[in-house]
């Protein structure tokens, strides 16, 4: 049983840790019907191996959720109009989930849900610039074969602040991240002139929830 127990605290696999602690148990529960153990030392021996499973299920949980996040940048021009609605030109983003499926022991078919986290918008050019102009920003995902959708927002726009949080929205979006590339639609409107182009990086947090391969 000692040896069990090192061999079991030097495995970091949880999967199987949780396994071999499953048949330990079974074992234990078997010689005590046979052997007839004592009944306090039964009892201690029953509620450290249910202590472990519980934290080996909470490991297990833990894992089926990660992050995956991007980074992209749009360049908003000085000859942009004010008070008129625009849309920023911004590059098409690989998804690369397929690896970050695999990474994290999972794959397409195994995914629950995945929304986005936050939404963060900042300006990375000029040096001294920040997003007073801004006077709101709605931004949309697309992907081939899907319809066009909201995901984040500030409608009112106050700050002198180089960077903000949008409102995101609650809806699941893993048929869009699940897309070897997916693209945004930035629509902005502007309150100044802007005597020179202004550089603003989008970095968006997604959270996926899936089942474990093999759990």
């Amino acid at each position: 049983m000692l040896l069990a127990g090192q061999f079991l605290e030097k495995t970091k696999n949880v999967r199987f840790r949780l396994v071999i602690q499953l048949q330990i148990l079974g074992i234990l529960v078997t010689n005590y019907g046979k052997k007839k153990m004592k009944q306090k030392k039964y009892w201690l021996l029953f509620s450290l191996f249910i202590m472990s499973l519980l934290q080996g299920c909470k490991q297990i949980n833990k894992l089926t959720i990660f992050n995956i996040d991007y980074t992209t940048e749009s360049v908003i021009g000085s000859v942009v109009g004010i008070n008129l609605p625009f849309n920023l030109p911004v590059p098409a983003i690989k998804t690369n989930s397929e690896s970050e499926f695999e990474i994290n022991e999972t794959r397409r078919d195994l995914i629950q849900e995945i929304t986005l986290n936050r939404l963060k918008l900042s300006v990375s050019a000029p040096e001294n610039g920040d997003l007073s102009f801004l006077k709101s920003i709605t931004i949309y995902i697309n992907g081939e074969n899907l319809e066009e959708k909201r995901i984040a927002w500030n409608e009112n726009i106050d700050t002198s602040e180089k960077s903000i949080q949008l409102e995101t929205t609650t809806e699941d979006l893993q048929e869009y991240i699940k897309l070897d590339t997916v693209s945004l639609r930035v629509n902005t409107v502007v309150k100044k002139l802007l005597l020179t182009d202004y550089t603003v990086t989008i970095y968006s947090e997604f959270r996926v929830d899936a089942r474990i391969l093999g759990i």
